[in-house]
Formats: C-alpha cells, structure tokens, sequence
C-alpha cells in the first residue's frame, strides 16, 4: 500500500510522519511501511529545475520524483507534493489558517511567504489537488490544529490500517479569507 501524506507547508506532515515511521518499526501488527520524506529526496538529490527567488522555493522536477519513487509501493510519502504522485490512500493534513501562518513565521519564513500559504490553506487548495487527482473514496482529511502529533499519527495509523474512512471537505476555513 501507498499512502501519500500531504498538505500546506506547516500542517505538521514532517513531525506526525517521523512518529509514524516509529510505530511501524517498533509494531509487528502494522505493516511494513517505509517512510519517504520526499522534500528531503528533492534537497539531497537536486531534483529540482530551478529555485524561484521571488516565491523563496525550488521548483520540483516532478518527473524526476516519480521516477525515484517507482518500486515504493509498500511506503509513506510525505511532501506537500505528495498527492502529485500515484497512491492508495491520500491523507491530507489540514490547519487553521492563523495558526498555520504563526508556525511559517516562526520557522523563518517571510511574511509574504506564510501569507501565501495560510491563504492557500483557507482555500483548500491541496485539498481540491487532492480529491481531484485520486477521487473521494481516496481522501482522508486531518485536521490538525488543535491536535499534538502523536494524535495525528493515530489519525494516519487508522487510515492505513482501514479504521477510518475517507473524508473530504468537512474542514472549513473560508472565513480566515473575510
């Protein structure tokens, strides 16, 4: 199984997938999942086509990336590229646009930069991406705002064992844009 897990820059991807990848080494009962953090494939292995300066961003060689991806069919990819890429099961990490902002800023990010994605955010912009490219049935909505990242890792645990069922659309946060 493959299950790509996505979302806006700062809706905690990175850290829930890191205590993920824990559980399934530590637990037999789970399956053998190896965890790719694709951002990381992407820095190490320069499999980007350029760097936008004005956005403050490597643009994915997103061709590149499937290739490198290909045989992983028993893994977690975790990128906010990563419902670009053929999958199973696509859980996508939601957050309060506010809060999402706070966390860029306080990563480094510029103000434009956090702005851009707590807007994107509101807009459900990787969500509709999502849905899209993998259908409904497919699609698994986090909402991690309030929520530590061990409580996200069991959201993502119960979506790769089958205990949960797909869900779309029900997080809404139009109203950060008014």
């Amino acid at each position: 199984m493959r299950l790509v897990v996505t979302g806006t820059p700062g809706t905690g991807k990175t850290t829930a997938t890191r205590r993920l990848a824990s559980r399934l080494e530590a637990d037999d009962s789970l399956p053998a999942l190896e965890v790719v953090h694709l951002n990381e494939v992407l820095e190490d292995e320069g499999l980007y086509t350029e760097v936008d300066a004005e956005r403050e961003s490597k643009v994915a060689d997103l061709d590149a990336l499937a290739e490198r991806l290909e045989g992983r069919d028993d893994a977690v990819i975790e990128s906010h590229l990563a419902h670009h890429f053929e999958a199973d099961r696509v859980a996508v990490l939601r957050c309060h646009p506010e809060t999402l902002e706070d966390r860029l800023r306080e990563r480094g990010e510029s103000e434009a930069k956090a702005r851009e994605n707590a807007e994107s955010e509101a807009l459900d912009v990787i969500l509709s991406e999502a849905v899209e490219a993998h259908g409904l049935e497919s699609v698994y909505e986090i909402e991690t705002t309030e929520r530590d990242p061990d409580a996200v890792a069991d959201e993502l645990e119960a979506v790769i064992t089958g205990e949960r069922a797909p869900s779309a659309g029900a997080v809404d946060f139009v109203g950060y844009l008014g």
